[in-house]
């Protein structure tokens, strides 16, 4: 067999070549199982020839994957041509008979062949819904506009989403939201939506019994699946650049929906599918590891902390400085507590995608997204604590003849303590809960498995991700209670008990 002598040959060039195994190479896929997969099969692929690899699964939208692709975050990840050609390359104007491969090259990018299926956008109704109102096409939504389009947040904003159908076909629809792509299926199931976007490989097309209309003007381009991957990658890792190319046209479309339907449907690991797919297709012997319910509650736990400590101690630092500047400095307090409210007010996932042109993806944006968002409470509740002494107290600390340090560090301090210790509880609690967002931009933590119960509508994993978080935030709080037997006089919590 050809592919089998392929591999056997790769294999033995790798033998050969010790040097290989000190190369690594970091994947990437989106959120959406299919891209899992397909991530999964190149990693495989990488692992059997030997090189040290990392998949980073579940990252936000097409944006935040070629940002990642373009600072060498990741070296691949698994992307449609429809989408550059729409999505990534729509400054460049290019059309269907455009070369991707020579716009990609100005940016250092290459692309893999097809790899035999095209995956393309499609508008779908429930079936028998679409049969009650003589729905078939695209064109026919113009006579219901009171019809409830749930579409998800990327196709919303893209370029060939919703902006251009909308155009195209001169719908009229108001009630258009946007929403998970995931949780779009399961408000079409339950009613609460009539139309969404699909990809035309999804198995819950079959599963929630759809139809999908026909794009009767053609507005939707091909999807070809392929693989984007730096240019470096081809000298770093040749053998595993071969490899890919062998995946040319080896999956069809009915071939990727069996695949998306074991995971979604059956629920089986995205790792093992594609081990089965790299195994029959390649004659090989990869497997899958499974990993266990308290290993990833410990590595997702590790995780967490990592970007709550880190993060949340940092704030604490600069926090309570700026909180006592604002309070001694008249001209200042106005800046500064604006300065840290503006900040709150960003989009808390708006801001981690601000962090990824500057810092790349994983634990260093996370991590400074939510340093940023632990200022407000700490700095406003020292600014409170302090600016409320009694003016009869400080009078008496500045005629004792106190310098201005000694009056700040044993009176003024000690008596905003309780008010500056409840500001860092705030910021703890809500550190933790936004933390869950890293795992958009591959920081982990107890938002990897949130997001993947969303995706396989699996509540036991949600769970998994929620019930600890949630224990987490409550551990914190009890924890800066117990601090107040330590930082806080003790007459202060006397006369707070009386109160």
């Amino acid at each position: 067999m050809k592919k089998m002598f392929f591999i056997i040959v790769l294999l033995s060039a790798f033998q050969n070549n010790p040097s290989q195994a000190q190369q690594s190479i970091t994947m990437g896929s989106k959120k959406f199982t299919e891209n899992i997969i397909l991530g999964e099969i190149a990693a495989h692929l990488a692992r059997d020839l030997g090189y040290d690899t990392r998949h980073r699964e579940q990252l936000g939208g097409t944006r935040v994957l070629w940002n990642a692709l373009l600072t060498g975050d990741i070296d691949l990840y698994p992307e449609y041509t429809g989408t550059i050609r729409k999505e990534i390359l729509y400054n460049l104007n290019p059309d269907k008979n455009s070369h991707l491969d020579s716009l990609l090259q100005t940016f250092g990018i290459s692309t893999s062949p097809a790899l035999g299926f095209n995956n393309t956008y499609a508008i779908g109704m429930k079936k028998s819904h679409a049969q009650e109102l003589n729905i078939e096409n695209v064109s026919d939504l113009r006579r219901h506009p009171d019809l409830v389009l749930g579409f998800t947040n990327e196709f919303m904003d893209r370029e060939d989403g919703w902006p251009g159908l909308q155009q195209a076909y001169g719908l009229p629809h108001d009630n258009v939201r946007g929403l998970d792509h995931d949780l779009a299926y399961r408000g079409l199931d339950s009613g609460s939506i009539d139309v969404i976007d699909m990809y035309s490989t999804d198995a819950e097309i079959l599963q929630y019994d759809l139809q999908e209309l026909t794009d009767d003007l053609n507005y939707f381009p091909d999807y070809h699946s392929v693989y984007l991957f730096r240019n470096d990658l081809k000298s770093r890792a040749p053998q595993f650049i071969s490899a890919l190319n062998e995946l040319e046209d080896t999956i069809t479309e009915d071939r990727m929906i069996a695949m998306n339907a074991r995971v979604k449907i059956d629920k089986e690991p995205e790792s093992q599918v594609a081990a089965d797919f790299v195994n029959k297709e390649f004659s090989l012997d990869v497997s899958s590891s499974k990993q266990g319910v308290w290993s990833r509650l410990w590595h997702n736990t590790r995780a967490h902390l990592y970007l709550v400590i880190i993060s949340l101690t940092a704030a604490i630092l600069l926090a309570i400085p700026l909180g006592i500047t604002a309070a001694k400095i008249k001209s200042l307090e106005t800046v500064i507590l604006g300065i840290v409210g503006i900040i709150q007010t960003i989009p808390s996932l708006a801001l981690l995608v601000f962090m990824i042109p500057l810092m790349g993806i994983g634990g260093p944006p996370a991590i400074v997204a939510l340093f940023l968002y632990s200022l407000l409470p700490i700095v406003r509740n020292t600014f409170t604590g302090i600016h409320d002494i009694p003016a009869p107290i400080r009078q008496s600390a500045f005629a004792l003849g106190l310098p201005a340090i000694t009056r700040l560090w044993k009176i003024e301090l000690p008596l905003a303590s309780r008010s500056i210790l409840a500001g860092i509880k705030t910021s703890a609690v809500i550190n933790v809960g936004t933390a869950t967002l890293g795992a958009l931009i591959g920081a982990g933590g107890y938002g990897q498995p949130i997001l993947t119960g969303i995706r396989l509508d699996d509540t036991s994993l949600i769970l998994q991700g929620a019930v600890p978080a949630a224990a987490l935030a409550l551990l914190v709080q009890w924890l800066f209670d117990l601090s107040e037997l330590i930082l806080v006089p003790r007459g202060l919590r006397l006369k707070a008990s009386r109160q």
